[in-house]
């Protein structure tokens, strides 16, 4: 994981460091004054996706504006003294935030500072200023729209890691359903907790990359798996309560068992389900129980059983039945 963060920061240091390059190299072939402050709105542009990167810069260009014009009113009304600076900051900032234009503070700061620098109010200095806000944040747009990483090979391995882990939790829960002395230290549901947030983190990432907007078939499937995992924790706390060895215990972890297959199916297998039918269906016909132990027991077992059927549900909504000639979720 951490390698593959910093290989995806030197990428974006790379774009970084070409987008200013080229947005000093063009000021400068443009005769524009002070060209290094394009290089310094270029880095501040580039940004780690697509879309992102086009409202970042959006922002950071109506900002300057707004930060430019006003700051071009108080320095004629007022003049180039030190103190009007702070008095362009308690003015300024609270005006961007309320529009929106947060984003924007800094790039509009570098550009004030920058007139003041100056010492000159005209038209000719305001269409300095936009020439070098047209020059850093074009080449940033440039440079963001140009190419980002593919995020699908990532995103497989992450749906390996979920699929894997949560059928291993499975098997350990069917595992301490038949012997409740069995001990888990639970690393699984921390592998699975982990990799499920990481893929929805990866998948916002790959649909801010896509030019044209469009649902991301990532992003349903990890916060399918999000809604189940939460759904398995409340089954752990009901297994959790299972303290002895009954029939109907064996029965629920032959549903785990199938589980553990059927959570790694493209597809909405539809078996398990039908087993929970006839189980719930045996357990109306069995005797009550017989004892407070047995009692608990069994009702931990129909609140389990309650949850399982939940679990199904979810992934019942998000996936593809077998027999259907829909593709899956995922291709």
């Amino acid at each position: 994981m951490e390698s593959r963060i910093r290989g995806y920061l030197g990428f974006r240091v790379i774009k970084t460091a070409a987008a200013a390059l080229a947005a000093i190299v063009t000021a400068t072939a443009l005769a524009v004054d002070n060209p290094l402050s394009a290089g310094l709105l270029a880095i501040l542009g580039v940004e780690t996706t697509r879309w992102r990167g086009l409202r970042i810069v959006f922002a950071r260009f109506a900002a300057s504006l707004v930060g430019l014009l006003l700051a071009m009113v108080l320095f004629r009304l007022i003049g180039f003294h030190i103190w009007v600076l702070s008095l362009y900051i308690l003015i300024g900032f609270p005006l961007l935030g309320r529009f929106g234009l947060k984003d924007g503070i800094v790039t509009g700061s570098v550009i004030v500072f920058h007139l003041f620098a100056k010492k000159e109010v005209s038209l000719q200095a305001f269409a300095g200023e936009l020439w070098l806000l047209l020059i850093g944040l074009g080449w940033a747009t440039v440079f963001n729209l140009a190419y980002m990483p593919k995020e699908s090979k990532r995103l497989s391995e992450l749906r390996l890691l979920t699929e894997e882990s949560m059928a291993a939790i499975f098997a350990q829960l069917a595992r301490h359903l038949r012997d409740p002395q069995t001990v888990w230290a639970g690393t699984e549901l921390i592998e699975a907790d982990n990799a499920i947030e990481r893929g929805i983190e990866t998948s916002a990432r790959a649909r801010e990359n896509r030019l044209i907007p469009q649902d991301e078939p990532w992003q349903l499937y990890f916060h399918m798996r999000r809604d189940q995992l939460d759904s398995v924790k409340l089954m752990m706390e009901s297994v959790a309560f299972v303290s002895s060895k009954v029939p109907q215990a064996e029965m629920i972890a032959r549903l785990f068992d199938r589980l553990s297959q059927d959570v790694k199916s493209e597809f909405y297998e539809g078996e398990t389900e039908r087993m929970l039918d006839e189980l719930e269906a045996s357990f109306r016909g069995m005797a009550l129980p017989a004892t407070r132990d047995e009692f608990e027991t069994r009702a931990a077992l129909l609140q389990l059983s309650r949850e399982l059927r939940r679990c199904l549900a979810i992934a019942k909504r998000a996936k593809r039945p077998k027999s259907s000639s829909a593709p899956a979720i995922i291709q």
